[in-house]
C-alpha cells in the first residue's frame, strides 16, 4: 500500500471516529487541532487503525506520536 493509499485511509477512519465527513488531516493535525481527540479516543484511533491495516501496536511504537505524520510514518515502516 503506498503512501497515499495509507493516508485516505486513515483520514476514513478520523472521520469515522469523530462523525465528521469534512474533517481533513494534515502531517501536522495533532491532538489540539481536533476538539474530541482526548486519550480514550487515541486508543479508538490506534485499534481502528490496527484492524485496517492487520497491525499490532506495542506502547514502544506509539509512546512518542506527536502527530498525523508521525502515525503515518509508523504504518509505513510496519506495513513495508
Amino acid at each position: 500500500m503506498d503512501s497515499n493509499a495509507i493516508f485516505e485511509a486513515v483520514q476514513q477512519i478520523f472521520r469515522d471516529n469523530f462523525d465528521d465527513e469534512e474533517l481533513v488531516l494534515t502531517r501536522e493535525t495533532c491532538a489540539d487541532d481536533i476538539e474530541d481527540w482526548d486519550s480514550l479516543e487515541q486508543i479508538n484511533l490506534l485499534t481502528a487503525i490496527e484492524k485496517k491495516f492487520g497491525l499490532k501496536f506495542g506502547l514502544a511504537d506509539v509512546r512518542d506520536l506527536q502527530n498525523v505524520g508521525d502515525l503515518l510514518d509508523l504504518i509505513e515502516r510496519m506495513t513495508a
